[in-house]
């Protein structure tokens, strides 16, 4: 197993055996106690659920595969283009978006704590954060995809964007063939999170 692996799963088995059940648990005991408002983590579950996370990033990429001026906004001023679609607000006010190609893989790393643009990716994994991860992509981008399964060829570039407290990245990934059909809505469903890191590819509808 690899050091990253390992991490991985590591992050795993520090889970209690029933964390939905205990955070329920945890939450009736400081509602009971008036320390927290029932209708302020209703608020907040809506937020992660509804306001942000990678289905917001979903979306953004299938608007730059469907509409070419969009695409050239998003690639010009990601900020305004993202907002155009409503997504803005902390950790999201400087974003550059940066384009998957047939020569080019992009993926992206905060080498320094773990930047990351929570209006469009949500909470960072945590592989994401862990040390390992933000000092070999650097080292070794082509070995730690291949770890994520992600088996790039050696004639495509890898680059590596790192992500600052000023500048985080989104990666728009290549559009699957076969997908010519499809809404909007059906696109972003086949759109990860990871891929937004680059450390994920778009599989084509029914692909293993």
């Amino acid at each position: 197993m690899t050091e990253l692996s390992h991490t991985h799963s590591h992050a795993h088995t520090l889970l209690p055996s029933d964390p939905a059940l205990r955070v329920k648990a945890i939450e009736s005991l400081l509602v009971e106690k008036g320390l927290v408002d029932p209708s302020a983590i209703d608020a907040v579950i809506d937020s992660f659920e509804n306001k942000i996370g990678p289905r917001n990033g979903a979306m953004v990429v299938a608007r730059s595969w469907t509409d070419p001026d969009y695409r050239t906004r998003l690639l010009d001023d990601a900020s305004a283009a993202i907002a155009e679609l409503g997504f803005s607000g902390m950790q999201g006010e400087h974003m550059v978006a940066v384009e998957n190609s047939a020569d080019r893989h992009n993926v992206v790393v905060c080498t320094l704590c773990s930047c990351y643009p929570w209006p469009v990716l949500g909470i960072p994994p945590v592989w994401y954060k862990s040390a390992t991860y933000r000092a070999r992509v650097v080292r070794d981008p082509r070995g730690v995809l291949a770890e994520f399964g992600v088996h790039i060829n050696s004639e495509t570039e890898i680059q590596v964007w790192d992500s600052t407290a000023e500048i985080r990245y989104l990666v728009i990934p290549e559009r699957p063939e076969g997908t010519d059909g499809m809404t909007e809505e059906e696109l972003a469903s086949l759109v990860s999170r990871d891929a937004m890191i680059g450390t994920g590819l778009v599989a084509a509808p029914g692909a293993e």
